[in-house]
Parts: structure tokens; sequence; C-alpha cells
């Protein structure tokens, strides 16, 4: 028997950085969407846990026990009370680390899926979400994978009305180079900018800002080439840096549009990443 799933790629549409927290985090609003495009994981039947990584990123993937698909792993199996639970896990990593993307996340969120599946839990998301809350922020949203509004840590969620966003054509670059979060946050100014609006997310997102993207650029400037780059898009809706970058997004008024603008940018950057997806 074998169970597959996907690690989903994560995007803020907006996201407010509030304040530090004596906990070390901060607090957060954000629109979390959810693409169609993600890393593929696979889970069959195995005496202990392990895992194997293949895919256009593998070598950047963190190997052993800290990886956050075998924390995950763990963290179900000491909440299930089934510890030395086994299950042979693959990763097809298909996105870039350190993106803003939520790959690890996403990752670590598609084997608890996988998991709850193959030992048999029966476990609801908000359950599972729990769990993934303790191994990394952006876990829990991404155990849901849909458009979902987070505040504390990125960990209070609250579903939302996607405003006709599902389906919608969005592009993804990121310039292959990678952005460490704490690096990012270290360097955020501290200086609240006020709170995200309530509401339809498209309207909220539009009215909204990303938080890290200024610290973001100081680590690395060619996120700004990339959101210009964006911006110049004839048909481009939205244009911002994800979570704690350096990948940026455009959303794209349909399809075509979206695929165009990839052959455009490939061609015109072939060093970047970039792909046309959909949100979920």
């Amino acid at each position: 028997m074998r169970l597959t799933d996907t690690g989903y790629a994560k995007l803020n549409l907006a996201l407010h950085v509030r304040g530090r927290r004596a906990d070390g985090y901060h607090d957060l609003e954000t629109i979390f969407a959810f693409t169609e495009l993600g890393d593929g994981l696979s889970v069959e039947p195995a005496e202990e846990l392990s895992l194997r990584v293949e895919g256009p990123f593998a070598t950047a993937v963190p190997p052993g026990g800290d990886n956050l698909v075998l924390r995950a792993a763990r963290a179900l199996a000491a909440a299930a009370g089934k510890p030395g639970r086994g299950g042979a896990i693959a990763l097809d990593k298909r996105l870039p680390i350190a993106a803003g993307l939520g790959g690890g996340s996403a990752d670590a969120a598609a084997a608890l899926r996988l998991l709850d599946r193959l030992w048999g839990l029966g476990w609801p998301p908000e359950r599972l979400a729990a769990v993934g809350s303790d191994i990394g922020a952006d876990v829990a949203a991404c155990v849901h994978s849909r458009t979902m509004r987070g505040e504390g840590r990125g960990e209070a969620l609250a579903p939302i009305d996607d405003g006709g966003l599902a389906g919608a054509a969005v592009l993804l670059v990121n310039p292959r180079v990678a952005v460490p979060t704490p690096a990012v946050f270290a360097r955020w100014d501290g200086v609240d900018r006020g709170p995200l609006a309530g509401g339809d997310p498209v309207a909220a997102a539009a009215g909204g800002r990303n938080d890290l993207e200024a610290p973001a650029l100081g680590l690395a400037p060619v996120i700004g080439e990339v959101l210009a780059a964006l911006a110049e898009l004839k048909d481009a809706q939205l244009v911002r840096m994800s979570g704690s970058g350096a990948t940026c997004f455009a959303l794209m008024s349909n399809e075509r549009s979206a695929s165009t603008a990839e052959e455009l940018l490939s061609r015109a950057h072939p060093t970047w990443w970039v792909a046309a997806t959909r949100l979920r």
C-alpha cells in the first residue's frame, strides 16, 4: 500500500508583523493561500520511520532527524500514543527552500496527513494542525492548505471566504537565492505599521503589505529585481513577496497570461525559478 499527498506551496497574500513576542516569535496577521504546485510525498508501511529525498531541490533539504518531515512523524506518533510506529516516507522536493513558500512546513503537514491515513488514526485536520503548530509556525495552516487568515505566530487560524481566489492564475518567481527566515525577522525594524483589514481577502491583500519585504531586500537585493519584473507584466493584478522571501508572486488575470509570462521571464532570466500555477 502506497499513499500519496502534496506539500502545497504556501503564499502570504499579505503579511503584517505587529510586534515581537517574549517567546522569540512575532505576532503576525496574514492571509494564507495555497497553490496547486507543491512537493510530492508518499508513504509505505515499514517497521521504522525513514525519509528518502529526491527531486530538483533534494540536495538543499536538511538531512537526518532534524528534518521537519521526520519531526512531524515522531510528533504524531507521540501524540497518538503510538511511539515507534513506522513508515517509509519519500519526498520529491520540487520547491526551492528558504523561499517563503512554506516548503518544509508544507512537507511536514503532508506527512501528518499521510501518516494519519497509514496508521488509521482518522484525526480531523484541526487535531493534526494542533500537532503541527508545535513543529513550525506555518505547519498548522499547511495542514489545511486552504485560504485562511492567520494571527498569533500564524497558528491561530480562521477560515475565510476565498473571495473567488480558487482557480486564480498565479506566477511564482524565485531568483534561486535562499533567504533564511530567522535572518529576515532579525532585520525587521520593530515598527507596527497597522492591522490587516478583514473581510474580502482580495481587497484586504490589495490594501495590505508584506512587512518582511524591506528586511529581505536588505539581505537579497535581487528580490527588488523580481518584484520589478512582475510589476511590469501586463495582466498582473497583485504583486508581492511571499513570507520572508525570496519568492515573489503575481496574481494574473487568466492562465494564458500566466503561461505567457512564465515563458517571457524564463527566457529573460534563465537562472530564476519561474512557475505558473493556480490557487487551490
